[in-house]
């Protein structure tokens, strides 16, 4: 990554250094010399325009841990945020996500039935309306939207989450109309790598797959070559849908046995005895490694061997570096990942396997959070000289009255009084 000492391209100078420290983490001025190539007078002017504009903080060394003279901290601001969402057929979940990387909340908000475009908005509004209250006069860039289902790229038009029974649905419309915020929406799973690829465990990685298993049934999202593959309209990805077996259960396409029909959340809560509602993906992996029951490890073994034909399909196919597994499939493969890592092995080329590591999400529940709020920061990355790359010209925590947009909410589906983070 190279900066450029013209003055004419000040503003993707500025681009570099934010993007260094917003995905890299803190360094200190002489390692954004380096990195960038921009001489030592530059990178200071870049970076005090930075601080002036409340993006980036300038902290002081430790001295002790330094030879010779100790060159500035420069570090992503706490207090620059994205409101993330990631709806789901049993919850809503609504994190704050800082530019330095902090995740600030993280609040499930559970629904006893799945709620429909417009009571997910209302919901989500509710609970911004709740952060008002705790977050004071933090900055607010926009919002992103991880949505389990297809979303075209250029406008974020929800074509079709058919778990959640949403059809053409104008989600970012809707959001951007009651909250005042600028909203952006994408594939769940592909948002899901875009967060492992920048901060978890596909860093420094160029080929990946990422695979996401929700209540909403599975997705993943694919590096090639370095480059985010979504496809012509943003649809590529869709391993759930990929044929595993001669089984007669269907998926929510109407397809027989692909990886969605085979390879269930329900059904691993089912053989537990656990409801949905009650049940993160870090509460069913402790679940899944607490049982003996004969009947849980049959179905773990069941689906990972069904996974495995997915993967190893996606091995001979893409050649990846790495396959990330994340919510319920990293619970499967915390159980046995030996299994999974033999059954793959037994159907991809040698020459393939043979470069490849499988491993789960290294950002747990705050995963899609993390994936949805990136998109959020994207404007503000491009261009930090811009009105949303201004502190004073951020959007405070505010919401707008909702208009019709909103729609009647169901009397079982409220927005939240006081939304409690988990």
């Amino acid at each position: 990554m190279q900066g450029n000492n013209h003055d004419d391209v000040r503003k993707h100078n500025l681009s570099i250094i934010l993007r260094l420290v917003h995905r890299g983490g803190a360094a200190s001025r002489a390692q954004l010399t380096r990195l960038t190539g921009l001489n030592r007078s530059t990178i200071g002017a870049l970076v005090a325009e930075l601080v002036e504009r409340g993006l980036v903080e300038e902290r002081t060394p430790d001295p002790t841990k330094l030879a010779g003279r100790p060159s500035p901290i420069v570090a992503a601001s706490d207090r620059v945020v994205a409101i993330a969402v990631n709806p789901e057929i049993d919850a809503i979940t609504v994190g704050v996500v800082a530019l330095s990387g902090v995740v600030h909340r993280n609040i499930r908000f559970a629904t006893p039935t799945t709620p429909t475009a417009a009571e997910a908005v209302a919901i989500t509004a509710g609970i911004i309306a709740d952060l008002r209250l705790d977050l004071g006069d933090y900055s607010i860039v926009g919002l992103g939207v991880a949505v389990p289902g297809l979303v075209r790229a250029h406008d974020g038009l929800v074509r079709n989450a058919p778990h959640l029974g949403w059809v053409d649905e104008p989600l970012c419309t809707m959001l951007a109309a009651v909250t005042g915020l600028p909203v952006v929406a994408a594939n769940d799973a592909s948002l899901g790598v875009t967060a492992e690829r920048y901060f978890g465990a596909g860093r420094g990685m160029t080929d990946l797959i990422y695979l996401n298993g929700g209540s909403s049934g599975i997705g993943g999202g694919l590096v090639v070559g370095g480059v985010a593959a979504g496809g012509r309209a943003g649809f590529a990805g869709e391993f759930g849908h990929t044929r595993v077996s001669a089984g007669c259960h269907t998926d929510s396409a109407g397809i027989a046995g692909t990886l969605e029909a085979e390879v269930t959340r329900g059904a691993l809560l089912d053989v537990l005895g656990l409801r949905a509602g009650e049940t993160d993906a870090d509460a069913l992996e402790r679940a899944l490694l607490a049982s003996t029951a004969p009947a849980v490890r049959a179905e773990v073994n069941r689906q990972l061997d069904f996974l495995a034909v997915a993967l190893a399909g996606a091995v001979n196919i893409l050649n990846p570096e790495l396959i990330v597994l994340g919510g319920f499939l990293a619970a499967l493969y915390a159980v046995d990942p030996g299994r999974l890592t033999r059954a793959v092995a037994a159907l991809a080329l040698g020459t393939a396997f043979d470069e490849v590591q499988i491993a789960p999400a290294l950002l747990g529940s705050n995963l899609l959070l993390i994936g949805a709020a990136e998109l959020a920061f994207e404007t503000l990355l491009l261009d930090p000289q811009s009105e949303s790359g201004n502190s004073s010209g951020l959007s405070p925590l505010t919401v707008r009255a909702a208009g019709s947009a909103t729609a009647a909410v169901s009397p079982e589906i409220a927005p939240p009084a006081a939304a409690q983070p988990l």
